[in-house]
């Protein structure tokens, strides 16, 4: 069998409204070359001649697999430890101030905080940390208080985070000499998550283009780095679906080039001296 792996101005098109479709990632003409080097091995794995052949193979599979594993591939795991560091500062120094009061007043019993395409972990495990450090200096809180749901799309980042296992390079990436030597065990070439930090978080797998109810009332979201690989109505949407999640006051954390204008009216944006972060009206 002799496969083409040069991808069509037509299987392109069809493959980038599929993913689209399927996901809501758009990819750009100027990707092609991207969609071709990530998609070829997938291609001859599935025994096809084609990227045609290819998405005809996945629009058949029942199972989904194929379209999942093309998803996976087309899929930006870019990520590390305390990204921007200004959200993370924001949240021990301002939110969870704020969220204090509320469960001690006895207005709530917990709070819930949502991180949206979590990769490989790197984000809600870093907010477990700060939780988890703002918890030792006061003691009136409880852990059991606070509860981190971190969603991925790709099963195989899903997997990844889940072990809480990182290699040299992943763990030297925004992450300090003392949070690593206070939360991660060295085994070999491999660094272990604490199971302390690691239980704090419950990671599902979810597609950003499903029902954001199933995943319950959010005080937190973190979606940061996300809404840029989406369309405009894309964007807006989401936007509008987490504004409808998030608890009246809740809190929506974006990446640090991700903007709110043209998109959405439902936040007021809050300035700190470290950054952007926004409030549900």
């Amino acid at each position: 069998m002799s496969q083409n792996t040069n991808i069509f101005p037509k299987e392109f098109q069809l493959m980038r409204d599929y993913i689209e479709e399927s996901c809501g990632i758009h990819i750009t003409h100027e990707k092609i070359y991207l969609m071709e080097t990530r998609l070829t091995t997938l291609m001859i794995e599935c025994g096809c001649e084609s990227f045609f052949e290819l998405y005809k193979k996945s629009q058949e599979d029942k199972t989904l697999k194929i379209r999942d594993r093309i998803i996976d591939a087309m899929t930006t795991n870019e990520t590390l430890w305390f990204r921007d560091e200004s959200p993370f500062a924001i949240m021990e120094e301002v939110v969870l101030d704020q969220m204090k009061e509320r469960l001690l007043s006895g207005k709530q019993q917990k709070v819930r905080i949502w991180c949206a395409a979590s990769s490989t972990g790197q984000e809600p495990f870093s907010l477990s940390i700060v939780i988890h450090e703002y918890l030792q200096k006061n003691h009136s809180l409880r852990k059991d208080q606070f509860e981190i749901l971190a969603t991925d799309i790709s099963p195989t980042v899903l997997y990844l985070a889940m072990a809480g296992r990182y290699d040299h390079i992943a763990i030297t990436r925004g992450l300090s000499d003392r949070l690593k030597e206070r939360y991660f065990k060295r085994n070999n070439r491999v660094w272990e998550l604490d199971s302390t930090i690691k239980n704090m978080v419950r990671f599902k797998k979810f597609n950003l283009q499903d029902e954001f109810a199933i995943l319950g009332t959010q005080d937190i979201v973190f979606c940061r780095n996300v809404l840029i690989y989406f369309s405009d109505a894309f964007k807006k949407d989401v936007l509008k679906r987490i504004s409808r999640v998030l608890r009246p006051q809740g809190y929506l954390f974006l990446g640090a080039s991700e903007s709110l204008i043209n998109y959405s009216s439902d936040y007021d944006m809050l300035r700190d001296s470290r950054g952007l972060f926004y409030q549900v009206k």
